[in-house]
């Protein structure tokens, strides 16, 4: 597993992709072909696992298929976290229902541009390795969508030039508003602010 490390200073970003089964074929040339950011640390991980699909809303997969993530964040305390996920078409329901959160305990993924979804990561790791001020978002990328990729592609290039969670939620009421309200809104209910 390649840890790659661009640049110096704050804010550090964490990027990972290829989390779990054969996710790395949409997500991890991303992270592969990534530009170092103009300003602070960004650290990414291409591929952390490309083996059985274990979900990572099961702590246990960040005790052993994610452990390089965890050990990656406790050594470089990123302020900035980002997962990079793929999805096939039959799921795209499931992963934007809006009673995800009664059905698996996880708010709903925003909808984007070209089949992008926009999420938090899971309980377990949001809440264990990041304060609350932290930007720790989950991306899905529509399986073999070229489209969805290189949109992906282009948002991600964007989180990497935000120094802040604050500058991230600027630029997604912005361009997103609707979609930047149900997120914040689904941030406050779910860790109880």
């Amino acid at each position: 597993m390649t840890v790659n490390v661009y640049g110096h200073g704050n804010p550090v970003r964490l990027f990972v992709a290829g989390l779990h089964g054969d996710e790395w074929r949409d997500t991890s040339d991303i992270l592969y072909n990534i530009n170092p950011p103009e300003h602070g640390t960004l650290i990414t991980i291409p591929v952390v696992n490309s083996g059985k699909y274990v979900s990572t809303l099961d702590e246990n997969y960040y005790k052993h298929q994610g452990m390089t993530i965890i050990y990656t964040i406790v050594k470089y305390q990123p302020s900035i976290y980002v997962e990079l996920h793929s999805y096939s078409g039959d799921n795209f329901t499931n992963l934007t229902d809006n009673n995800r959160i009664n059905r698996i305990g996880i708010p709903a993924y925003s909808i984007l541009d070209n089949n992008v979804l926009l999420g938090s990561v899971a309980p377990y790791i949001r809440r264990n390795y990041f304060s609350k001020e932290a930007l720790c978002l989950s991306f899905e990328i529509k399986k073999s969508d070229e489209k969805s990729r290189s949109f992906a592609e282009k948002i991600i290039n964007t989180v990497k030039e935000c120094k802040s969670r604050d500058e991230f939620i600027i630029f997604l009421r912005k361009r997103y508003p609707k979609q930047a309200e149900k997120a914040i809104e689904n941030y406050k209910k779910f860790y109880g602010l």
